[in-house]
Parts: structure tokens; C-alpha cells; sequence
């Protein structure tokens, strides 16, 4: 086994910014926690799995990649063609070593590379044998996307790997399933596996395809012209490449009679984190963060502590980051961070928000009034939308995030964007209004 020097492994932090001071009978402590990997570069796992990791190569790693080949996939023929190039682009990002497999999902889900039940060594010549096997995908059948992800999930398992990964790709609405079967395939993948996933054309369901890369902790978007799917396909693959610590949790410990209000995920994009929390001992719960690379995200910790008198100090909250063994203890990554709480009569400092805390609520709510705002132009209440959408256009302006605030221009005539004030564009092409609803929940982040 090679010996691993500090050096090898990317070293976490964790910053705090908070406004620390309360006024009297204040009980709410806002917290904003940013979290970065930085200096792996090629070497990750080695901080989670030593017996996982291949020196000068990176971590081990397995990838699914899952077409979208129902009848659709035809219409227009060059969709189908264009998937098989994407995926094709997708494996010649491949690392040398790293497992892989490509899977053809309809109402069914097959085996379309190496087949047998197992996955691949990715270097010249499978590569070369993986894209010979593309030419075989014809578009054809229904989709139960369900039976693509517990397929991936089998394969990925087969790999003694670190790091395991999917890609998704569908052009349709997940008709051949119910809900509940969809749901249920999500539930069993769920930390077993990452998945980004990505929604071609426009004859699909949003909901549907950021409810699977949320589940499993990865990105959506669309990729409106088809002709687009390799530039997409690749920069996916090329991210996927540079991950290199799996299954990192954010550990949050607070004291005897405090109340974890909410934990979210903030930037690069809003993801509510809350309900994931599974309990770590006394009074703690790890919440999920997924793979990392060389990156930075930044996360809302909102805690309510019991009340207490001017000139107190408490600790509302540590935040460390672990990742948890197969035996069932952790390896703590060593970053720490500590959320205080200090009730003070001095009004200018218990009255001034922290700009990190006001720029993501202000993100947050973002996010959440576009989805209003499109629902509502979809049931037909235009007033409603109106509103929200105006109060979106408001939001992105204000915070200056240029690419959301270029993207409800398609949708809305900004009138004045400093008091929101807009109006319904009458047409909107449904790419556009998809555009928007996928993105709505990337944030730019606070500048420091």
C-alpha cells in the first residue's frame, strides 16, 4: 500500500460568517458556513479509502452512463444520433483505470456496454469497443427511469471503487412508472451513488429531472438543442473526473434544548439539506454534502436557542465535516467551525445583518419565488405571476445575479427591475421558460 504524506490529500476549511449578537429575547442564530476542498488535485481518496487509490492516478472511480433511447429519441432523428455522439464524447473523458458503463434506458432498462452484469475498465481499446456498442442504440419503447437508476446502482456496486457517479440523460416524461416506483428507485440510491442529470429537447418534466439530481446530490440542466449534448456531456464527465472524496458529511452539533430550524445548501446552487439529517450521537446529525473535488460551497445554518439574558454567550452550534466508514465510525477531515450566540443591548450591533446571511436568504428566496411565479403562469393566475416573477426579476437584480436576471427576461418585459416591476411576456418559447424553471435554483455567490 503507498504511504500517503498530508500533501497527497485535499485539505478541507470551514469559514463562519454570522452576526453573533442578539437582542434581548432574541432566540434565531443565522449562520452562513463555507466549506472548500482545495489542493488534492489528482490524489483524493487516499483521505477516505487508501486501499481505494491507484498512485499518479486519482481515486478509483465507477461511472453509468444512462441514455434516454425510447421511441421519442426519433423525433427528430438527430437526437438519437446526437446522444450516441454525446455519450461517446463523455467516454473519451474517461480517466485510464476508471470503471464505466453505458446503459440504454426505455421502459426497460439493458445492458449496452460491457454487459454481463459488470462494468469496464476504461483505457484504449474498451473505449474504442464502448463506442463501437453506441452504434447499436436505436430509439424505441417507453421510459420508467426508475428501472435505468437500480441498474446503474447493480453495476456501479460490482466495482470496489471510492467514487461512483451517474449520468442521465432523457427526452421524455418518466410515463411507464408511477411516482412512487420513481421515488422508491431514488430512496435505494441515495448515497450509494451521485447522479447529474440532464433533460434534452423540451417534451420532459423539470421536476422530474432536478428531483433525481437532487435526490442523488448532482446536477440538472437542459440542453435544449440536442446538438449541444457533447460540449455538455463532456464538461460533466471532466468535473466527475476531478472528484475526489466521496460521501462527505457536514456533522452539526448543538446544545441541550436548541432546534435545528434548517440546514441548506446555498451556493453554487439552493438545495434544502433539513430533512436528510441522520442522527450522530448525542445531539449531533450528519447532513450529506455528496462528492468533492477541488471546490467551494457554501451552507444556511439557522439554529433557535433558548433566550437569554444581555451580556450572555452561548455556542449555538460546531459544524465539523466527516466521512463515514463501512464499520460505522468517521474519519473527521479536521476543519471546524464554531456558530456563537451573544445577547447585547447595543442596538446597531444586534440590528445589523451579516451580508453573507442577507445575500443567500435573499438567493433562497429567489429560487423559490420563480418556482411560484411559474407555477402560478401555468394555472393561469397571470396576476400572481406577475407578482412573483416581478419580485424575482427584483431579487436578481439586487443581488446582482446577471444569468438569472437574463433568464426571466425571456420570460417577463422588465418594466423598472430596482422595484420589480414587469410584465408577462404574451408568447414564450418553452425552452426558455424550462431554461429558467432548471436554473432557478443557481445562485451567484456573496462577494467577500
Amino acid at each position: 500500500m503507498a504511504n500517503f504524506s498530508k500533501s497527497n490529500v485535499p485539505q478541507f476549511s470551514v469559514d463562519v460568517y454570522q452576526n453573533e449578537y442578539l437582542p434581548e429575547g432574541a432566540g434565531e442564530v443565522n449562520a452562513i458556513v463555507t466549506v472548500t476542498a482545495t489542493g488534492g488535485g489528482t490524489i483524493g481518496s487516499a483521505v477516505a479509502a487508501p486501499h481505494l487509490y491507484s498512485p499518479g492516478q486519482g481515486p478509483s472511480a465507477a461511472v453509468a452512463i444512462m441514455v434516454d433511447c425510447s421511441g421519442s429519441m426519433d423525433y427528430p432523428p438527430t437526437k438519437m444520433r446526437n446522444a450516441r455522439d454525446a455519450t461517446a464524447a463523455a467516454i473519451d473523458t474517461l480517466r485510464d483505470g476508471v470503471h464505466f458503463a453505458v446503459i440504454g434506458g426505455t421502459h426497460v432498462a439493458k445492458e449496452v456496454y460491457p454487459g454481463g452484469g459488470r462494468v469496464a475498465v476504461a483505457d484504449a481499446t474498451t473505449r474504442e469497443q464502448a463506442k463501437q456498442a453506441l452504434r447499436s442504440l436505436s430509439a424505441g419503447g417507453g421510459t420508467a427511469i426508475g428501472t435505468w437508476l437500480k441498474l446503474a446502482d447493480r453495476l456501479l456496486s460490482s466495482a470496489d471503487v471510492a467514487i461512483r457517479h451517474g449520468i442521465l440523460l432523457t427526452d421524455g416524461r418518466n410515463e411507464h412508472e408511477s411516482p412512487q416506483d420513481l421515488k422508491a428507485a431514488l430512496d435505494a440510491c441515495a448515497g450509494r451513488f451521485t447522479c447529474d442529470a440532464r433533460g434534452v429537447g423540451t417534451d420532459w418534466e423539470v421536476k422530474e429531472v432536478t428531483g433525481i439530481a437532487s435526490a442523488l446530490l448532482g446536477t440538472a440542466d437542459i440542453v435544449a438543442d440536442p446538438a449541444a449534448l457533447a460540449a455538455d456531456f463532456t464538461r460533466m464527465m471532466e468535473t466527475a473526473m476531478g472528484k475526489e472524496v466521496a460521501d462527505v458529511s457536514l456533522r452539526l452539533w448543538t446544545p441541550v434544548d436548541t432546534t435545528v430550524k434548517f440546514v441548506k445548501q446555498v451556493a453554487p446552487t439552493v438545495e434544502d439539506l433539513t430533512g436528510r439529517r441522520t442522527e450522530a450521537g448525542p445531539r449531533a446529525g450528519d447532513y450529506p454534502l455528496g462528492s468533492w473535488g477541488d471546490e467551494s460551497r457554501d451552507y444556511h445554518v439557522c439554529v433557535e436557542v433558548p433566550v437569554a439574558g444581555i451580556g450572555q454567550e452561548m455556542l449555538a452550534g460546531r459544524i465539523s465535516l466527516v466521512i463515514p466508514q463501512p464499520d460505522g465510525s468517521v474519519q473527521n477531515l479536521g476543519a471546524q467551525g464554531l456558530v456563537r450566540a451573544v445577547w447585547t443591548d447595543d442596538m446597531v450591533a444586534s440590528t445589523s445583518i451579516n451580508p453573507q446571511v442577507a445575500h443567500y436568504t435573499g438567493q433562497a428566496e429567489l429560487a423559490q419565488v420563480i418556482q411560484q411565479g411559474l407555477d402560478l403562469r401555468k394555472s393561469g393566475d397571470m396576476d400572481g405571476a406577475t407578482a412573483k416573477l416581478g419580485r424575482a426579476v427584483q431579487l436578481a437584480s439586487a443581488s446582482g445575479n446577471a444569468d438569472t436576471a437574463k433568464l426571466l427576461a425571456k420570460v417577463v418585459d422588465v418594466v423598472d427591475a430596482a422595484t420589480g416591476t414587469v410584465r408577462l411576456k404574451a408568447k414564450v418559447a418553452e425552452a426558455d421558460e424550462m431554461t429558467l424553471e432548471t436554473r432557478s435554483t443557481k445562485t451567484v455567490r456573496v462577494k467577500k
